[in-house]
């Protein structure tokens, strides 16, 4: 292994249960974060894109420019993908207005075309062969259009389909519990396992956001957004203090 593909896989944080609950936490965050700045502030969902799209190239040119694995730097870069996927979804599904299912549609074909040209380009979208500049893009931009999609996916259970909040965390939460117990035991492909639980993790934040944030007559507690969004990023960074995140490279 060369030492270009060791640097490059130490900025990946290895997949254990502390990853996984930052994770969920992170897309919460971005679900309370996107509305508290469209909603609460009222700037709407074209200028809450806006803001968040220029933090999410500034996270990611950071991210790709560092020399080695910071739990701080990769979680700021996973919460600007999730805060712009909520506000990107948003705009699309409510201003566009083409509908949650319109725009879960439209977002699952810019998923799938995402991991197509990675593939094609590099051979591989295991996060073990993250090892360039460009993979390291491909990584992203893929982050963040599952991430886009997990909002308008969250957004058309509870809404559309009428599942509602908490039925929706029941049925995110139990698709997630299959894909574990298909991990531990099957031997089904790890990277499709990994990326399914990746992208149903931000619908799961998606509905827990909103059972935070929206009217009590809506099905939600009525939170104010800013104080949830504290809340989850002080969570997030105490488990990131509480538990030594080592780079994937190292459990190998």
């Amino acid at each position: 292994m060369n030492d270009n593909f060791k640097q490059a896989v130490a900025k990946v944080p290895e997949v254990t249960l502390v990853f996984w609950l930052i994770k969920i936490a992170a897309t919460t965050l971005g679900e309370t974060g996107g509305d508290a700045v469209t909603m609460s502030l009222d700037l709407g969902y074209l200028v809450g894109t806006a803001i968040f799209t220029v933090v999410f190239i500034a996270a990611v040119a950071a991210q790709i420019r560092a020399k080695q694995f910071h739990p701080a730097l990769y979680w700021l870069t996973i919460i600007a993908t999730t805060t712009v996927g909520t506000t990107l979804a948003d705009f699309a599904d409510r201003s566009l207005g083409i509908g949650y299912a319109g725009g879960s549609a439209l977002l699952l074909v810019l998923l799938l075309a995402s991991f197509a040209l990675w593939y094609k380009t590099l051979g591989s979208v295991s996060i073990e062969t993250v090892s360039s500049p460009k993979a390291e893009a491909f990584y992203w931009v893929t982050i963040m259009f599952s991430q886009t999609l997990g909002t308008a996916l969250g957004d058309w259970m509870a809404d559309d389909a009428g599942f509602g909040y908490l039925g929706s965390i029941v049925v995110f939460g139990g698709t997630l519990a299959v894909l574990a117990a298909l991990y531990f035991s099957t031997k089904l492909s790890r990277t499709a396992l990994f990326w399914g639980a990746f992208v149903l993790t931000r619908p799961l934040g998606a509905v827990v956001g909103d059972f935070f944030d929206k009217p009590a007559e809506e099905g939600g507690l009525e939170l104010n957004r800013f104080l949830a969004s504290g809340l989850l990023l002080a969570l997030i960074v105490g488990l990131t203090l509480a538990f030594r995140q080592k780079p994937a490279s190292e459990a190998h």
